[in-house]
């Protein structure tokens, strides 16, 4: 009889990183013969046709989609509700499908599983998708005071989702060393349960497409010419360095005066222009757009270097950077600050692009010049998202075994 699992994931279904990350997860989880189903919280009232649309596009991918509604204001309360809410949903949900495992992407869906089985007369196991360091990271990004009350909840409820769990995920071998250092060898924690490091995958069948020419036809597209070309990918603020990535550029300007900015955002399109202005980049001289997740392959194949300063933080050991793997997987050498998750280890010993030890100028002229010495390196950047980053052979054969080896317990 197959398997069956409920993915809990507190974004909506649009999210690109849903679509990204999530989504590809689930199709590759399906190959292991398990039945999956997609719980979402849509930021919006979606109408009844665009349920029944998206339902039948997941269901031809074999995935039973069900939503509820995410709330937003006032924060503590609206996250609160979601909470409950969620977890009465899921325990409704498993009274009538069993499920055998009920998969939770990071803290507070892992939360609605946890309660939903203490309610419940059957008892799925619990995958905990650790992810990142949640608590850390909401201290770390500045949302939350470090030591307050929110952070102390949050790490209390942290203590007892690990208690509940029957297996893990963390992104990192740093995140693992910090929670499960035992599992370095075992591959299970001190209770027995399954630990497995899963960094964020790309589907590099995404990447299939890029070639030479669509890179020739994209640089002119963009009328770039023969410009040394730098991309970021993602968002700013929070533990994104807005204001170092900013000056990296305009050191990149004073170093090159002919090189051109590529930013790939969905959210922060005007402040991008406006900062990049303001350093003196004129309009030919930069591209900063929103595209979809699908087109990234195809702009990211017209830049030379890959951009990715991240706080260096606490919580930031956990941290695998989806920006890096897709850098690589269009062949980019990585630019990116030291003291994130693995990305030291990566860059170093596969020599994919360059470390920041300091945000001043003269360590950002440094790494240009480092930059340049690598030379073409761009097929050994695939490959080493190929043995390091590939959806089907990292990411799926992982959560494929882990699934395996929680049932095993039963």
């Amino acid at each position: 009889m197959q398997p069956t699992a409920l993915y809990i994931c507190y974004f909506w279904l649009d999210e690109p990183l849903v679509q990204t990350q999530v989504l590809p997860y689930l199709r590759e989880i399906q190959k292991g013969g398990a039945r999956v189903a997609l719980l979402t919280f849509e930021k919006e009232n979606l109408s009844s046709e665009k349920i029944e649309t998206e339902r039948k596009r997941l269901a031809d991918d074999g995935i039973t989609w069900h939503c509820l509604r995410y709330h937003k204001t006032p924060s503590v309360p609206a996250t609160f509700f979601d909470i409950l809410n969620g977890a009465r949903f899921v325990r409704g949900l498993n009274k009538n499908e069993k499920f055998d495992i009920l998969h939770g992407r990071v803290h507070l869906p892992t939360l609605m599983a946890a309660i939903a089985r203490k309610l419940s007369k059957h008892k799925p196991k619990i995958l905990f998708d650790i992810r990142g360091f949640f608590p850390e990271e909401y201290t770390d990004g500045g949302v939350w005071p470090e030591g307050g009350w929110l952070y102390r909840a949050a790490k209390r409820v942290e203590r007892w989702l690990l208690k509940e769990a029957d297996g893990f995920v963390v992104l990192t071998e740093k995140a693992r060393d910090i929670i499960f250092p035992e599992s370095k060898t075992s591959g299970v924690d001190k209770l027995g349960r399954p630990v497995e490091v899963i960094p964020c995958c790309v589907d590099l069948k995404r990447f299939d497409a890029i070639s030479d020419e669509s890179r020739a036809h994209m640089r002119s597209r963009l009328n770039i010419g023969d410009r040394f070309v730098i991309a970021y990918v993602g968002s700013f603020g929070g533990w994104y360095l807005t204001d170092e990535m900013f000056e990296f550029f305009s050191a990149a300007r004073e170093a090159d005066s002919s090189v051109f900015i590529m930013v790939l955002t969905q959210r922060d399109k005007a402040m991008v222009i406006d900062k990049l202005t303001a350093a003196g980049f004129g309009e030919t001289d930069f591209f900063a757009d929103s595209v979809s997740p699908s087109e990234i392959p195809q702009y990211l194949n017209a830049a030379d270097a890959g951009l990715s300063f991240i706080k260096r933080c606490y919580s930031k050991q956990s941290s695998s950077p989806t920006k890096n793997a897709e850098y690589l997987a269009a062949g980019l050498p990585i630019v990116a600050n030291a003291g994130v998750g693995d990305v030291d280890l990566q860059i170093t010993e596969h020599n994919v692009g360059v470390l920041v030890e300091r945000f001043d100028r003269e360590c950002y002229l440094d790494a240009l010049e480092r930059l340049k010495t690598l030379g073409n390196i761009r097929e050994r950047c695939r490959e080493v998202a190929k043995t390091g980053f590939d959806l089907e052979t990292i990411g799926g054969t992982r959560y494929r075994r882990l699934y395996e080896r929680i049932l095993g317990q039963k």
